[in-house]
């Protein structure tokens, strides 16, 4: 197989998966890894996430278990890329990044491994192993556990006057690995004996200048707002913001995700749907707060985002390619027709994964796209993210469970407003489709063409 014919396309879905997960290419990618680490140290590689850029380039996040001679299994992310020849991921590494590599070596944080980035130019291939990543060079010592516990430290001291006694280490445990994008770190406080303390645990996630503060700063505004409405919705205060780190780190939240629920839904689970609605409607309701970091949306601009997000699709599928831009044309004649709704807070992201089912009820997560823009964004959203999941599931009743969330939201939702939300839903769930069904699994191309079909189908409905 020809790396040049997969990264165009002309390979096909066949040459994709070939690359990604193929036993010619897997042993490729093993015998690069194994230049890394020390004989007998490399264990299952296994691909989590995987995207693809038709003409530039193929991108697979995988989790690599390690064997430690006499020490706790460990499991490493790392991300691969296939480039074209004359790429700037297949020159030698920079400067830069050979001093980011050299301070993760001496802090321990790269062991077992003693290189982070290697290239094959045969077949265009590059890997890189967290926590290597030059956008976020505060990642290395993030990972490091002793800076983490004098940051920890410093955090207690600085809230209560004193620090508390603290563990023995911090466990740290890389939650996203995703090099030039985001990361997400989980903070596990251990006894000598090895034993966590889960009340303890703190998530930690790294951001670029100061995006991190404003995030704080609308993740506090937001929980305000929910506090006040008491539609038993909570949102997620942050512990604390580390300038010099630049990271924001949360409390754990002990729990399930509302999606974990959508599984088996049950009449608790229509409940908990009839309170994101209203939780929502609170938020729409708010004066917009004057806060750095709140962007305008853009919905032409989320249509250009969306016809890029698909590019796959039409190279791999190019019938479902061609429905996509029906969908997004008509999407955005209909969007123009109706009369536009006044701009209020927007979450962003306001899905079943950052609605925590918890003892005190609904926690919200996960405030780094709130913005500006039509309450329908959000709605349609939550409406797409239902679709999502009882497809998914394979499970009757989506139209009974958005009906709860709708009953929620209620107020102020015309019917106008309704069909604005639905041509959301229809946009989201095609921008879902294109980014969550794995394209190293089999049946990408059954459910990615049942998913589009599905899109089309709300927006037919919607809008006859």
């Amino acid at each position: 197989m020809n790396i040049a014919a997969v990264l165009s396309g002309s390979a096909g879905l066949e040459g994709v998966q070939w690359a990604l997960c193929g036993p010619a290419m897997r042993k490729v990618l093993r015998g690069q890894l194994a230049g890394l680490l020390p004989p007998g140290q490399l264990g299952v590689c296994r691909l989590d996430r995987a995207k693809f850029k038709p003409g530039r380039k193929l991108t697979g996040y995988y989790n690599v278990d390690l064997r430690s001679p006499g020490g706790a299994p460990d499991t490493r992310p790392i991300a691969v890329t296939w480039n074209l020849p004359g790429s700037k991921d297949l020159a030698p590494p920079s400067p830069e990044l050979l001093d980011m590599q050299a301070e993760a070596i001496e802090r321990g944080t790269a062991a077992p491994f003693q290189h982070l980035v290697t290239t094959d130019p045969r077949w265009g291939v590059r890997v890189q192993v967290s926590p290597l990543d030059t956008d976020f060079p505060q990642l290395v010592r993030l990972s490091d556990p002793r800076h983490v516990q004098a940051m920890i430290a410093a955090v207690y001291a600085q809230a209560n006057g004193a620090a508390p006694p603290l563990p023995a280490r911090y466990v740290i445990t890389p939650i996203r690995y995703r090099p030039g994008q985001r990361h997400v770190l989980r903070y596990d406080p251990a006894g000598d004996d090895g034993r966590i303390d889960p009340a303890g645990t703190l998530f930690a996630k790294l951001y670029e200048g100061h995006a991190g503060a404003d995030a704080v700063r609308v993740a506090g505004w937001v929980a305000d707002q929910l506090d006040a409405g008491r539609q038993g919705v909570r949102g997620l205060r942050p512990k604390a913001y580390i300038p010099n780190d630049a990271v924001v780190l949360y409390p754990r939240v002990v729990g399930a995700p509302l999606s974990a629920h959508l599984r088996r839904p049950d009449p608790a689970t229509a409940t908990y749907l009839h309170t994101a609605g209203a939780a929502l409607r609170a938020l729409h309701g708010a004066p917009v707060p004057a806060l750095a970091g709140l962007e305008a949306h853009d919905f032409a601009k989320e249509i250009r985002a969306i016809a890029r997000a698909g590019e796959h699709v039409q190279a791999l599928l190019p019938e479902v390619g061609a429905i996509i831009h029906t969908i997004l044309d008509r999407a955005q004649d209909l969007h123009a027709r109706l009369a536009a709704q006044p701009a209020t807070f927007v979450h962003g992201d306001f899905k079943a994964d950052h609605l925590w089912v918890t003892a005190e009820g609904l926690t919200l997560i996960d405030f780094d796209t709130c913005g500006v823009a039509e309450p329908a964004l959000d709605v349609g959203k939550f409406l797409a993210d239902l679709q999502w999941w009882y497809a998914a599931n394979g499970a009757p009743g989506v139209e009974q469970a958005q009906a709860h969330f709708l009953g929620g939201y209620a107020a102020g939702l015309s019917a106008a407003n309704l069909q604005r939300a639905r041509i959301y839903e229809t946009l989201v769930l095609v921008k879902m489709t294109v980014h969550r069904v794995p394209l190293f699994r089999g049946e990408w191309a059954g459910r990615t063409t049942d998913l589009i079909r599905r899109a089309g189908a709300v927006l037919a409905v919607a809008m006859p």
